[in-house]
């Protein structure tokens, strides 16, 4: 008989070769994956970091080029004019005197942005929050081209057409000499606050018809005309309406345009 014996040491080595075999190798390599878990979240802050930095990059270079492309521009202009609150009203293509302007009144400022384009014959200017109570912020165009004026009223998001009134807007030309003069400190305007009152008569469906200017400022905006109030038949005075006031000027004076929905 032939008796078969096993070597306990060889078996036991054999075992603990095995066991070794059936240990995970994430569980072997926990200590050598820890470098690598920290030293990712490292570069993922690194790289938020990098990024912080660049939008703050853009956001300055883009604040510079605004500055020195905008408001560098010798046909743009940031000018606030005093004015005497009184109570004048401005009839279409009248002239409107501003001389022996009386002194009990008190002052106001207005300021605004003015931007004048005489090739294209074009007057765009944007009013900021004023600083009295009941007035709105707006942007406005001028199209001497197409006889239109054109208010954004950027507290209503609308926007309102009217026949561009001579009487009160001055021509680019003669705007842009006036508006460099101020700048130069050779005149300085003190004037009065006179009224104009504006009903809102149709909505328009179609803006693409008003020129490009017109266009760009109302696309997407509900759109309406605008009349005189004094040359609407049967529109009393006294009635009571929903009115919006904008105050503006692009002449010697400050304009306070009244647009009421009936």
């Amino acid at each position: 008989m032939v008796k078969v014996s096993f070597n306990s040491a060889l078996s036991q080595k054999d075992v603990k070769k095995d066991a070794e075999t059936l240990i995970p190798e994430e569980d072997k390599d926990v200590e050598a994956a820890l470098p690598v878990h920290y030293q990712s979240r490292a570069w993922s802050w690194c790289m938020c970091l990098g990024l912080a930095l660049m939008l703050s990059g853009v956001v300055v270079g883009g604040a510079y080029l605004y500055r020195y492309y905008v408001s560098e521009d010798p046909n743009v202009f940031v000018c606030g004019v005093d004015y005497r609150e009184e109570d004048f009203m401005i009839q279409e293509e009248d002239e409107v005197m501003v001389d022996d302007l009386p002194n009990q009144f008190h002052l106001r400022q207005l300021e605004e942005t003015i931007r004048v384009l005489t090739t294209e014959d074009v007057e765009l200017i944007s009013v900021p929050v004023p600083d009295f109570e009941e007035g709105d912020p707006a942007d406005i165009v001028h199209d001497f081209q197409r006889r239109l004026t054109a208010y954004l009223d950027l507290s209503l998001n609308k926007c309102y057409v009217i026949p561009l009134n001579t009487s009160i807007v001055m021509p680019p030309k003669d705007l842009l000499a006036l508006l460099v003069n101020i700048k130069a400190g050779t005149y300085l305007p003190q004037s009065y606050l006179v009224h104009e009152e504006m009903i809102v008569t149709e909505r328009l469906e179609r803006v693409d018809q008003l020129g490009y200017f017109i266009y760009n400022l109302c696309r997407g905006k509900e759109t309406f005309k605008l009349q005189r109030r004094d040359r609407i038949l049967g529109m009393q005075k006294r009635e009571a309406l929903n009115c919006h006031k904008i105050r503006h000027f692009e002449n010697k004076f400050v304009v306070e345009t009244l647009i009421c929905e009936p």
